[in-house]
């Protein structure tokens, strides 16, 4: 069993997303679901490692800050939004995202990437893809805070165990930013497969000295 906590503020969203999940193979669990974040803070939701968000929980500007704060708490966040702009999609994997999906992709997409978020595989939705697709920043990459922590400190260790020890990680979530990293270094048309070539990109792109290594 997947155990899973979602945030939207559509009562039939909601109603369809646990409905959805119930029917998953393997079944996902909703241990927790609202309209307010603090379903993912408190009572059983807090335990869930994956958090199913709605960015536009109120009128005005999107959750940003409220997804930054999940991810760096080491929770696998997969936005679930109405919203369909690239530049959106491509600031939500900026702060951390385990993937993005537009509400019109429907369910199967949905359940594929919580099944890959429990696997800590990565999961590309046609609308990230998308994004992607149109993507003209500049081609260093943009990694959230705690990928730079991970990365960092996976340089100057021997295994991900040590790094998870260290950070107060599991080894599941270290390998997700690693793979989160070198998704963003592919997108940029930089890939990175190895330790080793992480190690150059990331002294190409001022992350870290030779000397600190």
């Amino acid at each position: 069993m997947i155990d899973v906590v979602v945030v939207d503020d559509h009562p039939a969203i909601l109603a369809g997303i646990q409905a959805w999940f119930a029917a998953a193979d393997p079944p996902i669990h909703v241990v927790a679901a609202g309209a307010d974040l603090s379903v993912a803070w408190t009572g059983p939701g807090r335990h869930a490692r994956i958090v199913v968000l709605d960015l536009q929980l109120t009128a005005g500007n999107p959750a940003y800050a409220d997804l930054g704060r999940l991810v760096d708490a080491g929770r696998q966040v997969i936005v679930y939004s109405m919203r369909d702009d690239a530049a959106t999609a491509l600031a939500c994997l900026d702060l951390g995202a385990f993937t993005y999906l537009n509400k019109a992709e429907g369910h199967a997409h949905l359940v594929a990437a919580v099944h890959a978020a429990d696997a800590d595989r990565a999961y590309v939705s046609p609308s990230l893809a998308g994004a992607m697709g149109v993507d003209q920043r500049p081609t260093r990459p943009r990694l959230a805070p705690r990928e730079v922590d991970v990365l960092l400190e996976w340089f100057k260790c021997e295994s991900k165990e040590l790094v998870a020890s260290k950070l107060g990680l599991s080894p599941r979530t270290v390998a997700s930013y690693l793979d989160r990293v070198r998704i963003k270094y592919a997108n940029t048309g930089r890939p990175a497969p190895t330790k080793a070539t992480l190690v150059a990109r990331a002294i190409q792109d001022g992350l870290i000295r030779l000397d600190e290594l």
